[in-house]
């Protein structure tokens, strides 16, 4: 493969790998095109808006609410002396969904430029500084950023030896062969700590579960003050145990602590009935809580406060850390929710302690990337939480799991059938796996 070949493959396959979130964020910006960088990159990146800021400009504003804009450096940190400066500089015109997005070379191949050096074949344009991700996880820490996502680069030195653009595919997936890999695309998040207090949405999917909507309704009033301009609500799917009258019974009673609605599915399944709920939320942060309230409705405050506090843009629950109520979780369902978060964390190149809690927080605004991402993707998931926790990895939005004590139910019995959903759950992760991990389409 000739040089220019190779810099056109790599560079494709670089701009599909960063196209998978910029797709779904609102603008690109380049900032500091090095002499060396043609742009191609940057043309073939897809976002619907795009714009190149010279070194020494201000970036646009990018601190409207709800707003996700990607800054994309190329290569800057590898010609760079001062990294943390550069991030400094940048970090005062973003906003809490602005993220970085920087392609760094991997400091295994600093040998073949200091070599190059040595015998006078290195022009003056070769990177010179070259970081490992310790190295820049505490750099982004001083300069006010957190590292949200790290992604090998699924392009190889391999392929100039001829061995196949399959060994490009596979090594992804690889645990050591990966690290061949020539460079990594790094997403960062600035650490703003927001001064608004925004409003919350809690919708309550149920299904026959008319013993526990007082129990619920009780357990959020007892927590309003601590939930700012909060809004319930229920969404009720074909119950048989007269689940809709109770809530309808019960809605004048509570009318004045909060805002209450309900809603009866037409579909079938959590995950329907979570689009429902979230199409009818109007709170700026939306929230999920199961009616079997095996998370109680006094944990919210917690997932709301980290939200708020811009700990994360996705706060995820996690049942796995304190241990369960006798009878709220059984030995089988435990190892599998481990096998599976351990899967979805490679999958998705995060760290997920649990990927099938149901309650989950984030902004209302990222939902619409999300469905976006769920029609490009692939509409497989029937319990909704794939749908919202693999667009949330890809984005970049940065996950943090909270950990949770999770109790048994006093009421009704569980919708979940430990195989037959276990083998749609398995399913879905393979799905996930070949067209997140390995980049295979549809």
């Amino acid at each position: 493969m000739n040089a220019t070949r190779w810099r056109v493959y790599a560079n494709r396959l670089l701009a599909a790998e960063i196209s998978s979130l910029t797709r779904y964020y609102d603008r690109l910006i380049q900032y500091a095109r090095l002499p060396n960088d043609d742009g191609l990159l940057f043309t073939l990146v897809s976002c619907p808006e795009k714009t190149a800021v010279a070194p020494g400009d201000a970036l646009p504003d990018s601190r409207a609410a709800g707003r996700r804009d990607a800054v994309l450096l190329n290569g800057n940190f590898n010609h760079s002396s001062d990294i943390q400066g550069l991030l400094t500089t940048l970090r005062g015109s973003l906003g809490r969904g602005s993220r970085i997005v920087a392609i760094l070379y991997k400091p295994y191949y600093a040998w073949i430029y200091q070599l190059a050096s040595r015998f006078g074949l290195r022009g003056p344009e070769a990177p010179t500084t070259f970081v490992t991700f310790t190295d820049l996880g505490n750099i982004a820490r001083l300069s006010g950023f957190r590292v949200v996502r790290v992604r090998e680069a699924i392009y190889s030195p391999l392929r100039l030896l001829g061995l196949g653009s399959v060994l490009n595919t596979i090594l992804p997936a690889v645990p050591l062969l990966r690290h061949l890999n020539f460079a990594a695309i790094v997403v960062l998040a600035p650490e703003i700590t927001p001064t608004e207090q925004p409003s919350i949405s809690v919708l309550v999917p149920t299904r026959n579960e008319r013993g526990n909507i007082e129990a619920a309704l009780d357990g959020l009033r007892a927590v309003k003050d601590e939930l700012p301009g909060l809004e319930v609500v229920f969404i009720e799917g074909h119950s048989h145990d007269g689940t809709w009258d109770e809530i309808q019974r019960l809605i004048p009673r509570y009318a004045t602590d909060f805002k209450i609605a309900a809603f009866q599915q037409t579909g079938k399944g959590k995950g329907d009935a979570v689009r429902l709920g979230f199409s009818q939320a109007t709170g700026d942060v939306v929230t999920i809580l199961d009616a079997d309230l095996t998370v109680p409705p006094s944990a919210l405050p917690r997932f709301y406060n980290a939200y708020r506090d811009g700990l994360g843009d996705f706060i995820n629950g996690s049942r796995l850390v304190y241990g369960t109520e006798s009878g709220a979780m059984r030995p089988l369902n435990r190892l599998g929710n481990v096998l599976f978060a351990k899967a979805l964390s490679s999958v998705l190149s995060v760290r997920l302690g649990d990927s099938l809690c149901g309650t989950k927080l984030f902004g209302r605004h990222d939902y619409a990337r999300f469905t976006a991402w769920r029609r490009d993707f692939g509409d497989f998931d029937p319990f909704g939480d794939f749908e919202m926790l693999f667009p949330a990895a890809i984005l970049g939005l940065g996950v943090v799991d909270l950990p949770i004590r999770y109790l048994a139910r006093t009421y009704g019995e569980t919708n979940i059938s430990r195989f037959r959903h276990g083998w749609m759950l398995l399913k879905m992760t393979a799905i996930g796996f070949f067209r997140v991990r390995l980049g295979v389409s549809r």
